[in-house]
């Protein structure tokens, strides 16, 4: 795998696939595995849905590309749906998260800019993720992510994640502050769930102080926590939300949706993009809106996860290294109280595809069409290979 010319961005696994089907993954030497963290919550529906691969099929033959200078059919149908199913006012088109949240980091700044603040100013989260790009790193709260990259993007101000207080406290100090961004549920940082009042807390502080709350919902939307969207949990609209990962069921895009005063900032020139929601990305996006809502995937989801969490918990009773075990919706965690990265090699020898983030937590995002089955045996397979692990005494 290593004998490409490719450049060294990843520490990728031995095992290269050649063909999915559902939850599971065949590789090139015709052996098969259960895939629990479905290429990180982006093929929520499944690999090869054929409804998505029937809409791309038939779209390609018809019209891939032609450019933003025109009318585009399918965005226009894609941006109706998604705005009816978030309660947000208008979207805007990108191939990928980091474009997304690039797009909600412009809008704040213009937002700024309109209110006369010279430097324009967002909190963001202690263990964030928001993407690779220069500004989307800086936003990240992951110093591994930043290092190398310097000098980085000024205008953001870092506070724990969870903690109210932090942001008050920014709030009396820093009167450049325009938006916070901030993740409903961390992914990358390691399923990190925040306490039932945080999320419409940060709603009431962006009231009070006239900011934009910006949710970064690509890894915890489409239907992923058991809603559309994970502020639906909550009954508060923000004024931005981003989306990408399970939009299209592994179809490159992504979106910015916003809503009243952010809805109106980008006007001509302000941006664009070449590729963002051209005709056969919208039409994979719009074919796998059909099957969630058809199929009922996200209360779908909520059960599941509730399934998932409940036999993990039942398995894993009193077992030493075991620190907690989490989830919304299906988006669970087991944390271990030492680094595991090894699991992802030891799982590949039992046919599971499990991930590991934040070092020492075992995260699972199943496909949310995952049947109680197949459930059975990822939570026997992923507790076996983390008993195997922790027996190891590694």
């Amino acid at each position: 795998m290593n004998n490409y010319p490719l450049m060294t961005t990843y520490g990728r696994l031995p095992v290269t696939f050649t063909k999915g089907e559902g939850s599971w993954l065949w590789d090139d030497a015709g052996n098969k595995y259960l895939d629990t963290f479905s290429g990180v919550a982006v093929c929520g529906l499944g690999h090869a849905h054929p409804a998505v691969a029937n809409a791309i099929c038939e779209q390609a033959r018809t019209l891939m590309h032609t450019s933003n200078w025109f009318g585009i059919a399918h965005q226009n149908s894609l941006a109706q749906e998604l705005v009816t199913l978030s309660g947000m006012d208008n979207v805007f088109a990108c191939n990928s998260g980091a474009e997304a949240v690039e797009a909600a980091i412009k809008l704040a700044r213009l937002y700024g800019h309109e209110r006369n603040i010279d430097k324009p100013t967002i909190i963001v989260m202690e263990n964030s993720f928001h993407g690779r790009t220069l500004a989307t790193l800086t936003a990240t709260g992951n110093r591994k992510v930043q290092a190398g990259f310097e000098p980085l993007v000024s205008g953001f101000v870092r506070v724990p994640f969870n903690d109210l207080d932090a942001i008050r406290n920014v709030a009396d100090t820093n009167s450049s502050i325009v938006a916070i961004l901030v993740e409903p549920v961390q992914g990358e940082g390691g399923i990190n769930i925040p306490d039932a009042n945080y999320l419409p807390a940060l709603r009431q502080l962006c009231d009070q102080h006239d900011w934009l709350l910006m949710l970064d919902e690509i890894q915890t939307g489409m239907g992923r926590t058991g809603k559309w969207f994970a502020y639906q949990h909550y009954n508060f609209l923000p004024d931005v939300c981003t989306l990408a990962k399970g939009l299209a069921n592994g179809f490159p895009i992504g979106a910015t949706l916003a809503r009243g005063k952010a809805a109106t900032l980008f006007t001509p020139g302000k941006h664009g993009s070449t590729f963002g929601g051209n005709p056969l990305a919208c039409r994979a996006a719009l074919a796998t809106i059909d099957v969630i809502r058809k199929e009922n995937i996200p209360a779908a989801a909520a059960t599941h996860g509730a399934t998932v969490r409940k036999l993990l918990d039942q398995r894993l009773a009193g077992t030493t290294g075991i620190v907690e075990i989490r989830n919304h919706g299906l988006m669970v965690a087991v944390q271990l109280d030492r680094p595991c990265q090894d699991i992802m090699t030891l799982g590949l020898k039992h046919g599971l595809l499990i991930n590991v983030t934040a070092g020492n937590v075992v995260r699972l995002l199943p496909m949310l069409t995952i049947n109680s089955a197949e459930i059975d045996l990822m939570v026997d397979g992923v507790c076996t290979v983390i008993e195997e692990f922790l027996q190891s005494g590694t």
